[in-house]
């Protein structure tokens, strides 16, 4: 039978409990500004008197949290301001970012044709088999990935689409090369946690949590242009809408 913890154990378990309220405490005060590495754990070892493991349980709480974030393996970093988003305006990504006075590039990962298969021949009204495009991009905001995305264009829509550089706003790209317009978006969130292709794309620990994004785009006469599939880092992006009451 499992023996139960004495309180001596529990104790010691919280320790890093006090280390999270120290970190974050220095944050909240401004000692710590957003994008500002932190010491080094052996330094807040040093400042704290607590043990390695215990360090770092406490830096892993402040990374669920969406406090801090690890960098290239150089550290420990201040999570900066989160980009508001509101599901309800057609923006695209470049547009919403560079209008709150940050950053946005994106980098192309992947661009390939595939065949559609029965969920793409559902969303598409496609037989399956018909050619689609795939592209797959990394997105960052003031040079930190914050979303993988996974995008799929009916082929017979924009053919040729793949020849074109998709480091920029694609929205932008159909638009001007093919004459199409989105006039209404179906977006659906949820949370998740990362799995291990999009923790690895977004440099960040499989398992973390993470909101999922799948929007669906449609022209004026109802034709599906681009079904979209975006994970963003848990810490990245904040969700508001303003809603007028009648």
């Amino acid at each position: 039978m499992p023996s139960t913890p004495n309180r001596t154990d529990l104790v010691e378990g919280l320790h890093y409990l006090s280390m999270r309220d120290h970190v974050a405490g220095r944050i909240a005060s401004g000692e710590l500004k957003p994008g500002e590495r932190l010491p080094s754990e052996r330094r807040l070892q040093t400042d704290v008197g607590m043990a390695r493991g215990t360090i770092r349980e406490g830096l892993f709480q402040l990374e669920a949290e969406g406090v801090i974030y690890r960098k290239d393996r150089s550290g420990w970093y201040v999570s900066p301001p989160p980009v508001v988003y509101d599901p309800t305006r057609w923006e695209g990504f470049m547009s919403y970012v560079e209008a709150q006075g940050r950053r946005p590039a994106t980098e192309t990962l992947s661009k390939t044709e595939i065949p559609c298969d029965a969920a793409l021949a559902q969303i598409f009204r496609r037989p399956v088999g018909a050619p689609m495009y795939l592209i797959r991009r990394r997105r960052y905001v003031d040079d930190r990935a914050v979303l993988v995305e996974s995008i799929v264009v009916d082929a017979v829509t924009a053919p040729g689409l793949l020849e074109h550089s998709l480091d920029r706003s694609l929205t932008s790209v159909l638009k001007s090369h093919y004459n199409i317009s989105v006039a209404r978006n179906q977006v659906d969130m949820q949370p998740c946690a990362l799995t291990r292709e999009e923790a690895e794309a977004l440099r960040v620990k499989s398992g973390l949590p993470g909101l999922s994004v799948v929007r669906t785009s449609y022209d004026a006469q109802g034709r599906v242009v681009e079904h979209d599939r975006e994970f963003w880092r848990h810490d990245a992006l904040k969700i508001s809408v303003d809603i007028r009451v009648r």
